[in-house]
Order: structure tokens, then sequence, then C-alpha cells
């Protein structure tokens, strides 16, 4: 229900021109300030995601919105990656590229532009009514403007600041999922291509083993158990190596994806992973950092705020659609005064849309406490997953290997000595051969943590400034496949 008042004053009929009263005067002045305040250009927030992003990504150039068609946007990346793909590279391509992240992109301009539709006013209303009857023609005219709305534009603006900002903040974190998978989908590359040529040596010997065992059951000097046993693992080792070129060549093909060449050869040749050593700092001090740094936890922030800007609307909801105007109207004579149209809070008080609001801030109190608990786990979980890889690393490396290593070599000097045949020392070499293997999937392990690490803590910006620069390099990905040792001749 609307109530609606309007009073006219006549004129004087000497002079046909229309003489307003001072209220007539007010009103228009009112109505002028609050359009000239609508032309002035609204100043922007101060909201930029592709810096964030440039800076986790380490771009060279800043990075672009792409425009694209009705059709959408090529296939295939025009600048193909040829030769060589490091990890920065594959990163750098990825986040250019991506179509997940440019539409998060659009999305912040949508809320740009949102940002700027709430700090303009309503259009005024210009009504014209024309009568023709009986006598002379009569003619209506009323000039309206809303301006509850005028009064809510601050609020309106600050709550769309504030979903801008949040939107922003959902920007870096498709960034840094782009960024993280990319870095995963490299390292199961790596190491699918690092475990292949130790697979296939292992088969080798096993083949060896296998022609061995069967001489000495022909000689009558094996039992026909050896032979089955070494005959099962020639074909495990088969369908390991199978399923290693599987995983290689299909990480591969997802990695050309994530950069933006999924029809592309996926031939290239990827560098040995270096993971940074981190700093040794305790755990207390990673969950700090990404309790800070997570965007995830920054756009829930903007948005209780933005809720916050929306509950302080909702009080004026029942009165939103007053207007304030001038009305004129002839009938012997012009006739001109204010006219103030309002909605009478009979039917709809508000109350349900307080309670939304109220409600959707409860939610979103309980999403922040549930961001902040799921960061707190996703740190623990790759800091403990780190340090567990990397204690078993060095585990290998320092106890398992060098033993292998010895065992190796004792079966050699017996072999060379005539105490015993060949098959010992390849069994010690097939062992040693799986410490390798080994060494190399923990590696790949404490990459993948380190990965989750850095996107847990919220990118590895935020990752860098935890790291000692002073600590030695983390070991290679390629570390364990270069500890081959060839099988001796026999003399």
């Amino acid at each position: 229900m609307r109530l609606r008042f309007s009073v006219c004053v006549p004129t004087r009929t000497l002079d046909p021109r229309p003489q307003p009263s001072s209220a007539a005067i007010a009103i228009p002045a009112l109505v002028a300030s609050f359009a000239l305040g609508a032309c002035q250009a609204p100043p922007r927030s101060e909201v930029a995601p592709e810096t964030a992003i440039e800076q986790a990504a380490q771009l060279p150039a800043p990075l672009e919105f792409r425009v694209v068609g009705p059709e959408g946007g090529p296939l295939d990346e025009p600048d193909a990656a040829d030769g060589a793909l490091s990890i920065r590279e594959a990163v750098r391509r990825a986040v250019t590229s991506d179509p997940g992240l440019q539409a998060a992109l659009a999305r912040v301009r949508v809320a740009l532009a949102q940002a700027d539709q709430a700090r303009l006013l309503p259009n005024p209303v210009l009504s014209v009514v024309f009568r023709a009857g009986e006598g002379s023609p009569q003619f209506e005219a009323s000039f309206v403007q809303e301006f509850v709305q005028a009064l809510q534009r601050p609020t309106r603006a600050s709550a769309a600041d504030n979903r801008l900002r949040a939107v922003a903040a959902d920007a870096v974190v498709a960034a840094l999922d782009v960024i993280s998978e990319v870095q995963e989908r490299y390292v199961d590359a790596q190491t699918s291509a690092a475990l292949l040529p130790l697979l296939e040596e292992r088969l080798g010997l096993v083949e060896r083993l296998v022609t061995t065992s069967q001489a000495r059951l022909d000689a009558g000097e094996g039992t026909r158990s050896d032979l089955v046993t070494l005959q099962a693992q020639r074909v495990e080792l088969q369908v390991s190596i199978d399923r290693a070129r599987l995983d290689e060549r299909t990480s591969r093909l997802r990695l050309a994806r994530l950069i933006g060449e999924p029809s592309a050869a996926a031939t290239w040749t990827l560098d040995p992973w270096t993971a940074p050593e981190l700093r040794r700092r305790s755990e207390r001090d990673w969950t700090d950092a990404a309790l800070i740094a997570r965007p995830e936890i920054q756009a829930l922030a903007w948005r209780l705020k933005a809720l916050g800007d929306e509950a302080a609307l909702v009080r004026l909801l029942p009165w939103e659609g007053a207007s304030a105007g001038l009305e004129a109207q002839s009938g012997g004579g012009w006739q001109v005064g204010p006219s103030i149209s309002a909605p009478l809070p009979i039917f709809d008080s508000g109350e349900a849309r307080r309670a939304v609001n109220t409600a959707e801030q409860l939610e979103a109190r309980h999403e922040l406490t549930l961001a902040k608990r799921r960061v707190v786990e996703d740190v623990r979980v790759a800091y403990q997953g780190f340090a567990a890889s990397t204690a078993n690393l060095a585990r290998i490396e320092r106890e398992l290997i060098p033993l292998q290593r010895q065992r190796r070599q004792l079966a050699e000097d017996a072999y060379r000595a005539g105490q015993t045949d060949v098959t010992p020392l390849f069994l010690a070499e097939q062992d040693m051969r799986v410490a390798q293997t080994q060494a190399i999937e923990v590696e790949a392990q404490a990459a993948r943590a380190l990965v989750r690490l850095q996107r847990a803590v919220g990118g590895p910006g935020v990752a860098e400034q935890l790291a000692d620069a002073g600590s030695p390099p983390a070991p290679s990905m390629q570390l364990a496949a270069d500890r081959v040792v060839p099988l001796p001749n026999k003399p």
C-alpha cells in the first residue's frame, strides 16, 4: 500500500507563468543535488587480483584479462611449448591461459561494475497525463525522485566494495589452485620418467636371473620353484613398467591441458625437480601465516562485512520506493505543488528480510570458522607429510642404500672369488635398484607435500617468505637415479 500526498498551490491568473512556493523550490533543489552527486565519477575500489596472481606465479609480465568471441577461446594456445618445459614456464603458461582463472577475473569485473552501479541514483520519473472531454483539455505533469536509495547509497557502495574484494580473493584462490595442480602434475611426470630406467634395468636383471635359473635347472642343479618365482617377478616388473609408462603419458597429457595445449604431443624435456629447503620453523608458525594469508579466509571476511552493510540497508527496507517531487496540472490555470509518495509498512515491515540477513551472517560466520579449521588441517597435514618424507628420504640415503651397496659389493667379491654363482650378485643388485626406486618415490612424496604446503599456507610467495635462504638445497628428483652401478663382467 502506498500513501501519496500532493499539495497544489494556485497561481495568479494575471501571470500565466507558475510562481513556485518555497517548498516547490526546495524539493527541486534537493533532487538536483542528488542528481549532481550521481553524475560524479564513483571512486573505484583498489582491488587488483592480477597483482597478487602475478607475484604468486612469478610472471615476467602482468596477467592480462582475455576477451574471447561467442564460441570461446582457441582450443590450443598459438605459442606452443617446444623442446624443454621448465616448471616455471609450465606455471606461467597455465596461469596466463587457464579459462577457469579467466572466468574468475571476469567475475571480478562483474563485481566492479556492480560497485559502480551501487553508487548511482535511480533515474527520476517524469509522468505526463492528457485529458480531453467537455471543456478545455487538461494536462497533468509530475517529476518525482526516490530519496530513500539516495540515503542508502554510501552503505550500498560499501557493501558492493566488500563483495568486490571477496570476489577478487576468490580469483586469487583459483590462481593458487591452478599453480598447485600444475606443480603436482609436473612432479608426477618427473617421477614416472625417473622410475622407468630403473624398472627397465631391474627387468634386465630378472631376465638374466631367469636365464641363469633355467640353465641351472637344465643342468640338474636348480629347482623349478626358483625358476617359477623369477618368472613371476619378471611379469610383475613388466606390469610395473607398463603402468609407469601410462602414468607418465597421463601426467603429460594432463599437464598439456593445464598449459593450454590439450592437443599437443606432450614430448617436452622436463627439468629435474628441485624443492627448496624450508626454514626450520615450528608448525605453529606455518599455521599462523596461513590464517593471515589464505585468500579463502579473506573472501569470507569480506562477505561478512558486506552482510553487515546489508543489515543496515534492511532497516530502511519498508520505506524503499518513497519519492518526492513536483506535480503540475492545468484547469483554468496552472497549479504547481510538491508531492511525496511513500509505502505504508502494513503487510511487509521488513522482519522477514532482517531474519534472512541474520541467518546469512550466521552462515558466513560458521563458514569462516570451518575455513579456518580446514586451513589449519591442510597446513598440519602437509607439514607432517613433508617432514616425514624428508626423514624417510634421509634414512634411505644414509642407511638403506649404503647397506645395499655394501651387500652388493660382498656378493661381487664372493662371485669373483668363485665362492658363489652369479645369482646372489643378481639378487643384491636387484635389491639395490629397489632401494633406489624407493628413494625416487619418497622424493616425489616430499615434492608433492611441499607443493601442498605452499598451497596450504597461501601460495609460493608466502612460503618463500618463510623459507631459509641459507639452508642447503633439497634433493633433486634425479638424485637416486644417478646411483646406478653396472654389474661386473665375469673374470
